[in-house]
């Protein structure tokens, strides 16, 4: 699908007003090319509603972005696909280098899609700009040159969920049951989630990997129950959390449940009678400062709901590319790499410090919260259905203390 946006939509404050802001040179404003963006996410299957997020970012970014005078005074052409599976992204990503000439490629939320995406990305020397990937292995030994990553690693969503457990005092000692989603993201965090156990003195006594099209939990649940832990932590996505949430509430578990990973669609489609515990969460609704709030209230008119952490980040890596391709005066994949990894990289994402990418990995380097779902009869509405934590880190600290202990690999460029 291709969409060519015109529509005199404008997000004003905050994180539009950084990227969009720029002066263009007057040569760049005079060329009349379109800077054209593949966007592939998968819309179907058990990350469909997060694709349906990520397209929705992604459509109003590029409205943003071409109401305030394009990037580098290019009006920005979008081409968007349902990546679906590996295969399936890496074939549609070589037909929008080859057939449709993007100059990048921005989304995606399956890790082991983002890695055919990257390597495909790599052979032509375009950018590919991961939006929902977790894997540390893709920062790791699987990086790539040419691969940016505006979504966060699973060891810093390990690690800050783990903190706030052991201010709980719910690790050392104590007995962590896990279930983790059979595929590269899955493994990925549960190999993040046994190193920080390990760390800290936590005791894994059950650990089961769930097929991705599983939609019975209740095998599951049963060896949980037998199990006894202190702890349940799920290393699921998709509609898999969803489906276990409504599970857990039949089978009146109590058990202290929460996660390392996390979208809010999911807390959404379970429903305030389902959702329980406390997530990690790279961004969500309630995040109060003027940017966040105006692009949720753009969200909202533009969709008449709420935006969703996966539509942040679709959304915030449009604009980072058009800041880029603003300040680098053209869109090829060397002069972008080489913007993005500079020290004057840094980008409004809607917290309270700016993010900015560590050119050791090219992983965006920003705060993240924690959300703790509210007992059923205190949700006002079916969006607001937990409360959000303060950034973390918090401000007296450094912002990259969460990603210094990662698994996966060491990143060679």
């Amino acid at each position: 699908m291709t969409l060519k946006t015109t529509r005199r939509t404008v997000l004003r404050t905050g994180a539009a007003g950084l990227a969009l802001g720029l002066a263009a040179p007057a040569y760049l404003r005079a060329q009349g090319a379109p800077l054209k963006i593949g966007h592939l996410t998968p819309t179907t299957g058990f990350l469909g509603p997060l694709g349906e997020y990520a397209q929705m970012g992604i459509k109003l970014a590029v409205e943003h972005i071409n109401a305030n005078g394009g990037a580098g005074g290019r009006q920005v052409e979008l081409i968007m696909e349902d990546s679906v599976n590996p295969q399936t992204a890496s074939t549609k990503a070589e037909r929008m280098f080859e057939r449709d000439q993007v100059d990048f490629i921005i989304g995606e939320i399956s890790s082991a899609s983002c890695l055919t995406i990257s390597q495909v990305a790599a052979r032509y020397g375009k950018c590919f700009v991961n939006t929902g990937g977790n894997s540390d292995s893709l920062r790791g030994a699987d990086c790539n040159r040419y691969m940016f990553h505006v979504e966060t690693q699973n060891s810093m969503y390990v690690n800050a969920e783990g903190e706030y457990f052991d201010a709980q005092g719910m690790v050392d000692g104590k007995n962590w049951y896990t279930l983790s989603a059979d595929y590269a993201f899955g493994h990925d965090l549960l190999n993040a989630a046994k190193a920080f156990l390990d760390a800290n003195g936590g005791v894994l006594v059950g650990d089961d990997l769930v097929p991705t099209d599983a939609t019975d939990f209740s095998s599951y649940l049963l060896k949980i129950r037998q199990a006894e832990p202190d702890v349940v932590a799920l290393n699921l996505a998709g509609t898999q959390i969803t489906n276990f949430f409504k599970q857990y509430g039949e089978f009146g578990l109590d058990f202290t449940l929460g996660g390392f990973g996390f979208d809010t669609v999911s807390a959404w489609a379970a429903g305030a009678q389902n959702f329980r515990g406390t997530w990690p969460n790279v961004w969500n609704h309630l995040v109060q400062n003027d940017a966040s709030q105006a692009f949720v209230q753009a969200f909202t008119t533009a969709y008449g709901k709420p935006p969703e952490n996966q539509a942040w980040g679709d959304y915030n890596a449009g604009l980072i590319m058009a800041q880029a391709v603003t300040a680098a005066g053209e869109a090829g994949g060397d002069a972008l790499v080489a913007y993005l990894e500079s020290p004057e990289a840094q980008f409004d994402l809607m917290k309270s410090r700016k993010g900015y990418f560590r050119p050791s990995d090219h992983q965006l380097i920003q705060e993240i919260y924690a959300i703790t779902a509210l007992p059923a009869g205190e949700a006002q509405n079916e969006w607001d259905i937990f409360t959000t934590s303060d950034p973390v880190p918090a401000a007296n600290e450094p912002l990259e203390r969460l990603a210094t202990s990662v698994t996966g690999g060491t990143c060679s460029f």
